[in-house]
């Protein structure tokens, strides 16, 4: 039958994407991400990558500060998800040898003016974090953490980067900032870390089972930990250039320093005076039990996976209360209205009522000639559900590959760059979808129906996006994406995307008209006056509210995580939480219509597209609650700030309306079919 053919295709893609993801797993390691042993005494190289803060959204590359810099920066090779998501690598003039542990090793000296010092400030006052890496490995501190409820039982964590600064204590300023205090009004000191103590720990190769320390395979890297100091460097005479890095420093102890400090000042961001700075750094290696397959787990360890169990059972309690509704739809009215409508196994007593109520019938039945008249704006809504089919098997496959450890944070800008390749080529079953429903709402125009598939959606997205990029970059963040990438973005949509979806079109186009079980009248019938629960604006917002209850505290962990730069990786319960959302947009949209059906409201197309998309809605306010109750309060008036978190989360809830919008219509869809291919019609 032809109904059938849509749903057929949904299955096979779903199932290809499955054996996919399970052929695909059979490989042992990803490109990029294979393990590289080095040699005793190997230079290593540290990058740095970028400045973030909870309290804005704004990140800035790390040369954008005037830090202190090799002879020639080189930015390292990126691919597209790390270009999208502004996180740039670049050569850096710490150095290290494998194994070799140094002390007090100066960076550089730099004279700072007072706009470069006020500078410092205002990301200090921020709480900016810088961040590196080290053959892949994210710098980090090492926090204890303590749960509430067991106050005794910690657990080490990794909070990522360092800080740049910190606010003085007021028991800390030195005797001139207390003096300068006492004859002006007291104002907040901040502090600089200018020198920074790395501990790289190593494990030695592996040979035959037996690690030995000198292995002469080398030994490979399994973390990179950060303690940041402020210190207000000393040396004798006269500053020798020449001398660096070893340029000897009075405020630390020990010839050769041992990594002990004399009595020591902090380093003041002074952004009156301006000032001198000398940065430092210590190298400490240290051999470590960790196996490189295990290196990530400590930057991946849950400390709240208690709260997501309980997201689970609450969502399923909602999917339970649903489903035990559809079920008695399903089980009992529609049962006894089949067997009423069809007049079968009745009694002559039953059928003399049953004939009694079929004239006074006022339910879903007497609306078959409406059901499936064509909506307003037809040929949107086509290109919606196209562009949400789209959207939906990119989503199962980006989950099937997470969830199977495919995209690991390892290899990073995996997850973006997989989102965005998987569209790109899913644009084929969204020009079929479209073009299948197209011609069911006998839309004649198939070239403009095709393009509108392949151009709305992202076509909106584009220009959010770069409405934000131009902000971005008159500001210079590194938020702002490279022109170039915007062309690979721009050759991957009109190259690629687009002649996809025209060929799924052409597809779509030669199959016959999906078949519908019962004819449209010629008139229209007249819709009565609707309850006040059964009003478009009611439907809307009990519709998505039940579906937002399913997910938003997996929404509030996802946006805790990109808020914290935080990795974000249980994408397990990220699947089991979308697997609930799905059946719930299904089960609730079906429900609505079924209400609406029986008050003689045929009108259903649009009904069931907004009525299961309205959890988009929800999001997008939880999100700008969410903005305002933690960003810091000069990020609210701040353009740039703004615009960059809510452009992205306009986009993102945009997405979410269009693939719940799908999940919501294409269910109802089959139910309607169902039901009234299930009834005689005289």
């Amino acid at each position: 039958a032809g109904e059938t053919v849509v749903g057929v295709t949904m299955r096979q893609v779903v199932a290809l994407a499955f054996a996919l993801c399970v052929v695909q797993s059979q490989g042992f390691y990803l490109p990029g991400v294979a393990p590289r042993a080095f040699k005793d005494g190997e230079a290593v190289q540290m990058k740095v990558q970028t400045l973030v803060s909870t309290e804005t959204p704004l990140q800035f590359d790390y040369y954008q500060l005037p830090f202190c810099e090799p002879r020639k920066i080189h930015d390292l090779p990126e691919n597209l998800g790390e270009a999208l998501a502004g996180e740039k690598a670049h050569t850096s003039a710490f150095k290290s040898r494998v194994k070799v542990n140094e002390y007090c090793k100066v960076l550089c000296r730099k004279n700072y003016t007072p706009q470069q010092m006020e500078e410092f400030q205002d990301f200090a006052i921020l709480e900016y974090r810088v961040n590196m890496r080290l053959d892949n490995l994210p710098v980090a501190e090492m926090i204890n953490f303590a749960f509430e409820d067991k106050p005794d039982k910690t657990m080490q964590i990794y909070n990522l980067g360092y800080a740049l600064g910190g606010k003085l204590a007021p028991g800390d300023k030195p005797p001139e900032e207390k003096a300068a205090a006492g004859s002006k009004a007291e104002s907040d000191t901040y502090v600089l870390n200018n020198h920074l103590r790395f501990k790289i720990k190593y494990h030695p190769v592996d040979t035959d089972g037996v690690i030995t320390e000198g292995s002469p395979d080398g030994s490979y890297i399994v973390g990179f930990e950060v303690m940041p100091f402020s210190i207000k460097h000393s040396y004798y005479g006269k500053w020798n250039a020449s001398a660096v890095p070893y340029h000897p420093l009075t405020s630390c102890a020990g010839t050769p320093p041992n990594g002990r400090f004399e009595r020591h000042q902090p380093q003041v961001i002074d952004p009156t005076e301006g000032g001198q700075v000398i940065f430092s750094y210590d190298i400490e290696w240290e051999k470590s039990m960790v196996k490189w397959a295990s290196r990530w787990d400590v930057y991946l360890q849950m400390t709240d996976d208690n709260i997501h169990w309980f997201s689970i059972v609450n969502s399923f309690v909602i999917l339970v209360f649903l489903t035990g509704i559809v079920a008695l739809i399903m089980l009992r009215i529609l049962r006894k209205d089949f067997a009423r409508y069809n007049e079968m196994a009745l009694t002559e007593e039953e059928l003399v009522e049953a004939n009694r109520e079929m004239r006074e019938e006022t339910g879903w039945k007497l609306v078959y000639g409406d059901v499936f008249r064509p909506p307003p704006l037809a040929r949107i809504l086509a290109v919606f559900v196209g562009s949400g089919f789209q959207l939906f098997v990119m989503t199962i496959l980006t989950l099937c590959f997470a969830t199977l450890g495919f995209l690991s944070p390892a290899n990073r800008g995996a997850l973006l760059s997989s989102v965005l390749v998987f569209f790109v080529l899913m644009g084929l079953p969204a020009g079929y979808m479209s073009a299948r429903f197209s011609k069911l709402l006998k839309e004649e125009n198939q070239f403009k129906t095709a393009f509108l598939t392949g151009t709305l959606f992202p076509g909106v997205c584009f220009a959010i996006f770069f409405a934000v990029n131009i902000i971005a970059w008159s500001k210079r963040s590194s938020t702002a994406v490279p022109f170039g990438t915007l062309m690979v973005l721009a050759v991957l949509w009109f190259g690629v995307s687009l002649p996809l979806v025209f060929f799924g079109a052409f597809l779509g186009y030669k199959k016959d008209a999906l078949t519908v079980p019962v004819q449209t009248n010629p008139i229209p019938r007249q819709i009565p006056p609707q309850l006040w629960y059964l009003q478009l604006p009611v439907s809307v917002l009990m519709g998505g509210l039940l579906s937002f209850g399913a997910v938003f505290v997996e929404m509030f962990f996802i946006i805790s995580s990109i808020w914290q730069h935080r990795f974000y990786y249980m994408f397990g319960f990220l699947a089991l939480v979308f697997a609930i959302l799905i059946i719930t947009c299904a089960e609730i949209t079906i429900v609505l219509c079924y209400l609406h059906l029986c008050a003689e409201e045929y009108r259903w197309w649009w009904r069931s597209f907004l009525t299961s998309g309205a959890v988009a809605g929800y999001m997008w306010f939880y999100g700008a609650y969410h903005y305002f109750t933690r960003a810091h309060p000069a990020a609210h008036y701040d353009a740039l700030a703004s615009s960059v978190y809510f452009g992205y989360l306009t986009i993102f809830c945009y997405a979410v309306w269009v693939l719940t919008g799908f999940i919501g219509f294409f269910s109802t869809f089959q139910f309607i079919v169902k039901i009234y291919g299930s009834i005689k019609i005289d």
